[in-house]
């Protein structure tokens, strides 16, 4: 009976000592899975690095601090994370040395045992891409194999995850980089025809003022000096739109809001493009009680002058253009029409693209009036776009927000 107890005494601890080895086991692999689940979803370093000192530090009791390369190579704590423990330049020393020798060292370790902390290295696929420290509340929290095997595989997770975040940045650095590439060719392209067909007008007429002198009759004269105007408008139309977009690009375009009617707006609009628009008929219906908008003035006479312009390009002379205006809840919607052509199939929208200029339309514009027109309503919170209409001819909207209650005009005080 003796022998039959300490048998199965015996077993009895075994299969606990499993039973505890195979529960340790679940717990670690949990955790793990948890981690790498929240890295999946995570973007940016900042974030990764954020969940991988809570992950850690949860799961070995400690406190948790990932270093990361500078462009030099050295190391320092994650930007927009502060460090769970001091890092003195002993600690920042060990882990340099574990980034650039790609071993562990510090606590615990045979290199660098004096360190607070133990120090693993992360390395990606790539190489290193920083190094984690481990500060544990108790020397046991790291002791064993089977604790030092699991942080490993916390390392190399991180590693991973880091050096994801990495290659993301690089791809779209060099996203950036192709667009630019694109634009620059494209502006270029774009400006040396559209610039050098002015300026040849301007230099011709100028000569030929200054070369003719009095023999030029007065008539001519006139015409030439016509010429130079409209070529001058032209260039200065270009210039302003390369300035606008430039402007639009790099995030500076400011808003400033204020209640306006829209009456006004187009007025506005219609007054700077009078010359353009003499031959023209152009027809506005605007209801009386359409309500204020709070809106860019300046910005959306931009975008009207824009969508009247590209009217006038692409129609022949002496045909009508209709502006329509309506409001529908809390959205004021606007519409020019005109009666031209229209828009070739399925170009309705590449027309608000930077530099795109439809088919025929020679060397007129450089295809940036409708893509400034759809920045500034987008930055509205509004909407932009095309469609033909039956009757023939292209149909231009934009919609724009009105969520507020506009206010209450006071009427004017009459002379007594």
């Amino acid at each position: 009976m003796l022998t039959v107890a300490l048998a199965i005494s015996g077993l009895t601890v075994r299969i606990r000592a499993q039973a505890d080895a195979a529960r340790d086991r679940e717990q670690r692999t949990a955790a793990l899975y948890a981690m790498s689940r929240e890295l999946a979803g995570t973007r940016g370093v900042d974030g990764l690095v954020a969940v991988v000192t809570r992950h850690i530090g949860e799961v070995f009791r400690s406190r948790v601090v990932v270093l990361l390369p500078d462009a030099s190579g050295h190391l320092g704590p994650a930007p927009g994370v502060p460090p769970a423990f001091p890092i003195d330049a002993n600690e920042q020393a060990v882990g340099q040395w574990v980034y650039e020798h790609r071993q562990p060292a510090g606590l615990g370790t045979s290199t660098l045992p004096g360190a607070a902390a133990l120090y693993l290295p992360l390395v990606g696929s790539r190489g290193p891409v920083g190094t984690l420290g481990i500060l544990p509340a108790s020397r046991q929290a790291i002791d064993t194999p089977e604790q030092r095997h699991q942080l490993e595989t916390f390392a190399n997770q991180t590693a991973l995850a880091l050096e994801r975040a990495q290659l993301a940045d690089e791809a779209e650095a060099a996203r950036v980089r192709v667009e630019t590439e694109q634009l620059r060719n494209s502006l270029l392209s774009s400006v040396s025809h559209d610039l050098r067909t002015p300026l040849a007008t301007i230099t011709g007429a100028a000569s030929t003022l200054l070369d003719g002198g009095d023999r030029v009759d007065a008539v001519t004269r006139r015409e030439l000096l016509e010429s130079i105007h409209e070529e001058a408008e032209r260039l200065n139309r270009l210039v302003q739109n390369l300035l606008e977009m430039t402007r639009l690009a790099s995030g500076a375009l400011s808003l400033r809001r204020e209640w306006h009617p829209l009456e006004e707006v187009v007025g506005a609009a219609l007054g700077r493009l009078g010359k353009r628009l003499a031959d023209r008929k152009v027809v506005t219906r605007i209801p009386d009680d359409l309500p204020l908008v709070q809106i860019d003035d300046v910005l959306i006479e931009q975008v009207l002058i824009n969508l009247l312009d590209n009217a006038v390009k692409h129609t022949r002379p002496g045909t009508p253009i209709m502006i329509v205006a309506t409001a529908s809840g809390d959205t004021v919607r606007v519409e020019v029409t005109d009666r031209g052509p229209g828009l070739p199939p399925g170009t309705e929208h590449d027309v608000f693209e930077k530099f795109w200029r439809g088919p025929g339309a020679g060397g007129r514009g450089a295809g940036l009036g409708l893509a400034i027109s759809k920045a500034i309503v987008q930055a509205h919170g509004g909407r932009i776009w095309a469609q033909n209409v039956p009757e023939g001819g292209a149909a231009f909207f934009f919609s724009l927000p009105n969520p507020e209650k506009p206010p209450a005009l006071v009427p004017e005080e009459k002379d007594r």
